[in-house]
């Protein structure tokens, strides 16, 4: 299947009625069911913690965890954190290959076809996130997917290099100008300036954490009182009187202590929702936090899932994917760059994200975020590479193939992730949301996993599609798909 220099019309003529129908399981590609389930095992590793703990802190590390459940926690997140959700997306787009050039092979429409199954994706989005839980990624996916669409459908070019080019240039350009400006500040910054800021930003570090030094402090006095100590008075604001530096520092001190009261309130709104609160309280939460999530999905379709998105479209309409076997020296050295590049990365981002001097530091913790994010896609890139070659050899793509069943259902798999994991933590359900630390959660996702496992082979051995991908396909094709193999 080549990509034609017209593909930028991707629907036919509009007599054309036969619809585009579901791949044949013997037409599926396996190293992209196998891919898939794969990255459901990551995404459950990343994601459990935040059935246990409130999600209005996610990315945030715990600093409370000790032994076991901090060395657990800090692996997850060099392994895993930010990796699966990135290769997910990734094959994602090599999903929306596939299909767009099965359309083309049948000659049959698409752009029509593509955009119902985005929204019906949308749909289970957004009550996945209201109804279940709030971490819901595949409305962010469903964003990029419309994007991504109407810029195949727009782009001039069709050759296959000019979407690798155009997906890496994507990717490098928000590093390189966070690089530049790093390298700016570097330059005007000596070692004087240095020395001087990290005393003021260290000596407003010590004063706030003296307002929270003592618990009963803090139960005594109340947030209004806090600030009133620390801040100046609102008419020297309005009047625009020039501040002193005490002033300033003050002032600061204030904003400082407010944030840190207002970020410890909507924590413990989100406990209580989920501690205390019926289904019905639960879900009025999940309604209002859902507004934030859906406020950040700008920036996460077009800063992270689109670039990938494209190169994942890119591996397959150069075969790369496809005929991987007659590219094992292209993921040979995918992983090997990936894994020898991307785990000293995250080792040293991670380091530095967590030294205490980083919550002092703003550029501590910026340098560190950054390199975590560039050690985030190295790693997913050699995870990728590994998989794929492996995939060559006889034994290993034996040993892989178990988890294609479960990656040919990964939207049921994944929303049953929620359904499971609610029902073992929420106040309305099993209760023990807070109660069961980082290293038992892996219990819970060894028998998460091996039980979808069973289910998958189980359910496929019966029916052509999982329970959501069915409801999926017919809502997409408007036709109720048969579901007996």
């Amino acid at each position: 299947m080549q990509v034609s220099p017209d593909n930028s019309q991707i629907t036919t003529s509009p007599q054309e009625t036969l619809p585009i129908q579901p791949l044949e399981k013997n037409k599926r590609i396996d190293a992209l069911d196998i891919l898939r389930g794969l990255c459901l095992v990551g995404i459950l590793l990343m994601n459990i913690e935040w059935f246990n703990r409130a999600i209005i802190s996610l990315g945030g590390q715990d600093t409370s965890l000790t032994g076991v459940d901090h060395a657990v926690g800090w692996l997850i997140r060099c392994f895993v954190e930010g990796k699966f959700y990135k290769l997910f997306a990734l094959i994602f787009g090599m999903g929306f290959a596939v299909m767009l050039l099965r359309a083309k092979e049948m000659d049959r429409p698409f752009g029509a076809w593509f955009s119902r199954r985005m929204f019906v994706l949308l749909l289970i989005g957004i009550a996945h996130m209201i109804f279940i839980w709030g971490g819901d990624i595949l409305h962010d996916y469903a964003f990029a997917g419309f994007i991504l669409l109407l810029l195949v459908r727009k782009k001039k070019s069709q050759e296959p290099k000019s979407y690798l080019k155009l997906g890496l240039t994507w990717l490098i350009v928000p590093i390189f100008l966070t690089s530049l400006a790093g390298i700016i500040f570097g330059t005007v910054f000596n070692d004087a300036k240095f020395q001087e800021m990290w005393k003021s930003e260290l000596d407003i570090y010590t004063l706030v954490e003296q307002k929270f030094s003592s618990k009963s402090e803090m139960d005594s006095t109340t947030s209004t009182e806090i600030t009133n100590e620390t801040t100046i008075k609102p008419a020297e604001k309005t009047e625009h009187v020039e501040l002193t530096d005490e002033e300033i520092t003050a002032e600061t001190i204030a904003t400082a202590i407010q944030d840190r009261l207002d970020a410890q309130a909507d924590i413990d709104k989100e406990n209580r929702a989920f501690t205390e609160g019926s289904y019905w309280e639960a879900t009025q939460y999940r309604i209002s936090f859902s507004g934030v999530m859906l406020m950040f999905s700008p920036l996460i379709t077009l800063a992270v899932l689109i670039p990938i998105f494209i190169l994942g479209f890119w591996l397959v309409i150069s075969k790369t994917i496809t005929q991987h076997q007659q590219h094992q020296t292209f993921f040979k050295t995918l992983a090997r760059v990936g894994l020898l590049a991307g785990i000293p990365l995250n080792v040293a981002s991670l380091l530095i994200i967590q030294h205490p001097a980083a919550s002092i530091s703003f550029v501590l913790l910026g340098a560190g975020e950054i390199l975590f994010y560039i050690a985030q896609l190295t790693l997913a890139a050699g995870y990728l590479g590994l998989v794929v070659f492996a995939l060559n050899k006889q034994k290993w793509q034996r040993i892989l193939s178990v988890f294609a069943p479960m990656g040919q259902m990964a939207l049921t798999n994944y929303l049953m992730h929620s359904v499971i994991l609610t029902s073992i933590f929420y106040g309305y359900a099993g209760g023990q949301y807070g109660e069961i630390s980082r290293a038992p959660q892996m219990l819970l996702v060894f028998g998460i996993i091996t039980g979808q496992l069973v289910f998958s082979k189980w359910w496929l051995s019966h029916y052509r599609f999982g329970p959501m991908e069915w409801l999926w396909r017919s809502l997409t094709y408007k036709k109720i798909q048969p579901m007996k193999v």
